[in-house]
C-alpha cells in the first residue's frame, strides 16, 4: 500500500490558521516489513504502530539500537528505502496526500556537508537557495547570523568544515551546522534522526532548547534520540518508545517515569529516567545478564536491583502488554482519534524553496565553483598532470613535420593525448561522490531541482576544462608542431574540450548510480575502456 501525506490544513485544539500550516499528523497501525527474497523469514521492522504529533510540542522517538527510531522517521517523512514494504496511513491535518519533494526537513545521523566551505559560507548559500528572491542581501544575511548564533558556531564560523586533507571542525560542530540548515527557513515539518549524537551534553541541551523554541512557533519537531541526559529529556513534551518495532510508551514525557512505576519496574531517585528505560527494555544482553545470574549462584551473591531478576525480553514484552491496556494508551488512543478526523483548509503544498530558479542557478554555480577551486583533488592536480604529461609526449614527438612520412607518428600522437586525458577524468571521482550526495541531500529537502544543479555544475567546471584543454593543445601544438594554423589550432582544442566534457559527464553519471569509490572507480574505467576501444 502507498503511504501519501496531506499538507491540508485542520482545525481542532489551537485552531487552524489560514496560512495553511501544518498542525496535526497523525500514523495509524503503521507497519514496515522488510520481504525476504530468499528461503528466510520476513523481517518486521515496525509492528502496527500509531501516534500523533501536534504543533508547538516536540517529540522524542526513544529506543536501544535497531529498536525501529529511524525506520518509523523515513516511514513518517516518505524516505524509506526501495526494498520495504509499509501499510498503515500517515494524515497531515486530517488529510491523505503525496508529499512532494521538500515538504518535510529531515537532519540525517550522516553529516553530508561540502567540505571546502567555511560554515559561514555553507549556511549563506544554503539560504540564498531556498529564501525568497525578494528578500535583501541584508536581511538574508541577518538571518544567516541569528542562525548560527542560534546553534552555537559563531567561533567557528570562519573555519573550513574539512575533508580528507583540509582540517576542518569537529564532528559535534558538523552535527550543529546539518541542523542550522535545515531551521533556516523555520519548516513547517522538522524531522532529526539522533541530532545530539556527538554533542557534549552542553551543546545537546542548547540545539534541543532551540528545537523546542522552533516547535513553540507552530511548528511539528519530531526527533530520534538514543540516550539523552535529564535536563535534556526533560525538553521534551512527548515520548514515543519502541523497542523491537512495538511501542513501549507513547504519552507525554514527563509522565512516563509514572507508567513504569505502574508496570512495576520504578525509576529509582536521583537516576537518569532515559538511562532507566534504556536498561528496562534493551534485549540485546539477555545472555550475559544470564550469565552474570549463574555467577551470582555460585557464589551466593543476591542482587537487589528487581531488573537482574528477570530478562530483558521478559520486561520489554510486559511493558508492551501492561501499555496497550492502560490508561495511558487508551487517551493517547482517544486524541489519535479525535485529530485524524479534523479537517480545514486545504492548502497547496508548501514548497521547500522560495528563490527563483536563476537565483538558485547562480547561488549554486558560485558554490560549485568555489568548492571545485579549493578541492586540489578536482581539477588542480589534473591539470598539472595534464601540463607534465603534454610536456613529456612532446619532447617524444618533438617537431615531428607535416610530411607524409609522418602521418602515422601524428596519429599516435593524437591519439594518445586524446585517450590519456579523457581517461584521467576518473581522478575526479572522489569529489564527484561529495558532490553528488550533498545534491541528495538538498534535493529531498527541496533546495533545488535536478536541471539547476546538472546546468550550475557544467558552467562552474566549464572554466576548468577550458584551461586544460587550452594548456594541453597549446604545448602539443608547438611542441610536435603539428599543422599550423588557427583554425586546425581551434579544431584541436575543441575536440579534446569536448570529449574531455563528455567523460566527466559520464563519471558523473556513474558517482550518481554508484556512489561507492572503488566500485565506481572500477565501472568508470570499464566505461571509459570500452568505448575508447570502440
Amino acid at each position: 500500500m502507498e503511504i501519501e501525506v496531506a499538507n491540508g490544513g485542520g482545525g481542532g485544539r489551537g485552531g487552524e490558521g489560514h496560512d495553511g500550516r501544518a498542525k496535526y499528523l497523525v500514523w495509524e497501525d503503521l507497519t514496515v516489513v522488510l520481504p525476504n527474497f530468499g528461503n528466510g523469514p520476513t523481517k518486521r521492522l515496525l509492528h502496527g504502530l500509531s501516534g500523533c504529533a501536534e504543533a508547538g510540542r516536540i517529540m522524542a522517538i526513544m529506543g536501544p539500537s535497531g529498536s525501529g527510531k529511524s525506520t518509523l522517521l523515513d516511514s513518517l517523512a516518505g524516505r524509506l528505502a526501495g526494498n520495504v514494504i509499509m501499510t498503515g496511513n500517515v494524515l497531515l491535518n486530517g488529510k491523505k496526500r503525496r508529499l512532494d519533494y521538500g515538504g518535510v526537513a529531515y537532519v540525517t545521523q550522516e553529516d553530508v556537508l561540502l567540505g571546502t566551505l567555511t560554515v559561514k559560507e555553507t549556511v549563506s548559500y544554503s539560504a540564498h537557495l531556498r529564501l525568497p528572491s525578494s528578500m535583501t542581501r541584508e536581511e538574508v544575511d541577518e538571518i544567516v547570523e541569528g542562525t548560527i548564533m542560534e546553534m552555537g558556531l559563531q567561533d567557528c564560523s570562519d573555519r573550513l568544515v574539512g575533508n580528507w586533507h583540509l582540517r576542518g571542525i569537529s564532528g559535534g560542530e558538523k552535527k550543529r551546522v546539518s541542523i542550522a540548515l535545515e531551521i533556516l527557513s523555520r519548516p513547517r515539518l522538522l524531522f532529526l534522526d539522533e541530532p545530539t549524537s556527538g554533542l557534549d551534553s552542553a551543546s545537546a541541551f542548547f540545539v534541543t532548547h532551540t528545537l523546542r523554541n522552533i516547535a513553540r512557533d507552530g511548528r511539528i519537531v519530531i526527533s530520534s534520540i538514543h540516550q539523552p541526559s535529564s535536563e535534556v529529556f526533560a525538553l521534551f513534551d512527548d515520548l514515543f518508545m519502541l523497542s523491537g518495532g512495538e511501542t513501549i510508551y507513547f504519552g507525554e514525557a514527563k509522565k512516563a517515569v509514572e507508567f513504569f512505576a505502574e508496570a512495576g519496574f520504578p525509576c529509582p531517585s536521583r537516576r537518569n529516567p532515559s538511562d532507566h528505560f534504556l536498561r528496562c527494555i534493551n534485549s540485546d544482553f539477555d545472555v550475559v545478564t544470564a550469565t552474570l545470574k549463574g555467577s551470582q549462584r555460585k557464589y551466593e551473591i543476591q542482587s537487589t536491583d528487581p531488573l537482574m531478576n528477570l530478562a530483558t525480553a521478559e520486561i520489554k514484552a510486559m511493558l508492551v502488554r501492561k501499555y496497550k491496556l492502560s490508561e495511558y494508551a487508551n487517551r493517547a488512543r482517544a486524541r489519535i482519534q479525535e485529530i485524524s478526523t479534523i479537517e480545514g483548509l486545504v492548502s497547496e503544498p508548501e514548497r521547500g524553496s522560495q528563490a527563483r530558479w536563476w537565483k538558485q542557478l547562480s547561488t549554486l554555480t558560485r558554490r560549485s565553483f568555489v568548492n571545485m577551486s579549493r578541492d586540489v583533488g578536482y581539477y588542480w592536480l589534473r591539470i598539472i598532470i595534464y601540463t607534465v604529461v603534454s610536456v613529456c609526449v612532446g619532447t617524444i614527438y618533438f617537431d615531428i613535420g607535416t610530411g607524409y612520412t609522418s602521418i602515422l607518428a601524428r596519429g599516435a600522437c593524437g591519439g594518445f593525448i586524446s585517450g590519456f586525458m579523457t581517461f584521467m577524468s576518473i581522478g575526479g571521482f572522489p569529489s564527484f561522490i561529495e558532490e553528488i550526495k550533498v545534491f541528495y541531500r538538498e534535493r529531498l529537502n527541496g533546495h533545488y531541482g535536478i536541471l539547476v544543479f546538472i546546468l550550475s555544475n557544467f558552467l562552474s567546471s566549464l572554466p576548468f576544462l577550458i584551461g586544460m584543454s587550452l594548456t594541453t593543445t597549446t604545448i602539443i601544438q608547438y611542441m610536435v608542431k603539428l599543422q599550423p594554423g588557427f583554425l586546425h589550432y581551434t579544431f584541436g582544442f575543441l575536440t579534446l574540450l569536448s570529449s574531455i566534457a563528455v567523460v566527466e559527464s559520464i563519471m558523473m553519471i556513474v558517482a550518481s548510480l554508484v556512489p561507492n569509490f572503488l566500485l565506481g572507480i572500477v565501472t568508470g574505467a570499464g566505461i571509459i575502456v570500452r568505448k575508447t576501444t570502440t
